[in-house]
């Protein structure tokens, strides 16, 4: 398994996430991850439980989490958030 992940996937899974999340003290909240960008926009972050994705300039990134199974979930919620921008569901 490839262990890169696509920077315009993420960025697509936080734009989502501002569109549609609920206000937090930093940022917005959505289907369980947590979007925050720092002052001047050019770092953004990607939250849940154990897991931080960190991108910034030039589409750079770097995950941390507390464990492989952890992350791979996360994942798999960012897969759907991009999805569900791509399909335009309507609520």
């Amino acid at each position: 398994m490839k262990n890169e992940l696509d920077p315009t996937k993420l960025l697509a899974a936080y734009e989502v996430v501002m569109q549609k999340g609920t206000e937090t003290e930093l940022g917005k909240i959505y289907q369980g991850v947590e979007a925050v960008s720092d002052y001047d926009g050019y770092n953004v972050f990607l939250r849940g439980i154990g897991v931080e994705v960190h991108i910034g300039f030039h589409n750079t990134y770097n995950i941390k989490y507390d464990q492989l199974h952890i992350r791979d979930s996360f994942l798999q919620k960012i897969d759907a958030l991009v999805s569900e921008k791509t399909i335009d569901t309507h609520h």
